[in-house]
């Protein structure tokens, strides 16, 4: 296979995965056929098995590509910010851009988790967790003295308000949406961590 190849079909993979997302978000994992999905690409359904082995692997690299996405972005800004509060404002504009970029995707894994084959699911909840942890890690720098239960809440309580945006997509653009966002995601943390 030469490079050119390996990026076509990685591009494709790309657009593939994409068209699903919306579909899946639009009409549920089981309101969705692999011809469908083709016809969304302009591809033969059978053509997509080149790709993915069926639907349900298409779910599970689908879901399994953002939770590593996120992750991967994550230690990325742990591991290369200055201190602690700017670590959490980067990590707060991850998960937002994520939010406003990709609502289909909230919906799809909000609702679709179920779908993913075990394994895989396992490895979803894995990634998820150790995405989690390095928020933890930083509030708790921010906030030694709140317990590590306390932080983790808040954590995925910041990141059910962020990923709303599924519900609010269209009422303000994105650029008056981030600021918004950010705002009241520190307002979410620093109430909670402060609650006794």
């Amino acid at each position: 296979m030469t490079p050119r190849t390996s990026t076509r079909n990685r591009n494709r993979r790309t657009e593939i995965l994409e068209a699903a997302a919306g579909l899946f978000a639009a009409r549920g994992f089981h309101g969705v056929s692999i011809e469908d999905i083709g016809g969304a690409v302009g591809v033969s359904g059978p053509a997509l098995y080149r790709h993915f082995s069926g639907k349900d692997a298409l779910l599970a690299e689908m879901l399994l590509d953002i939770s590593s996405r996120l992750r991967e972005s994550a230690v990325a800004v742990v591991t290369s910010a200055s201190g602690p509060a700017e670590t959490l404002d980067a990590l707060l504009n991850v998960q937002i851009t994520f939010a406003l970029e990709q609502p289909a995707l909230i919906t799809v894994h909000d609702r679709e988790l179920g779908n993913v084959p075990e394994q895989e699911r396992r490895q979803i909840r894995r990634l998820q967790r150790l995405y989690v942890e390095e928020w933890v890690t930083v509030l708790a720098e921010l906030h030694p003295l709140c317990p590590p239960p306390r932080l983790r809440a808040a954590t995925h309580a910041v990141f059910g308000l962020l990923n709303s945006t599924p519900h609010s997509a269209g009422e303000l653009p994105a650029q008056a949406m981030r600021p918004l966002l950010h705002a009241m995601a520190r307002a979410a943390i620093d109430a909670s961590v402060n609650v006794h």
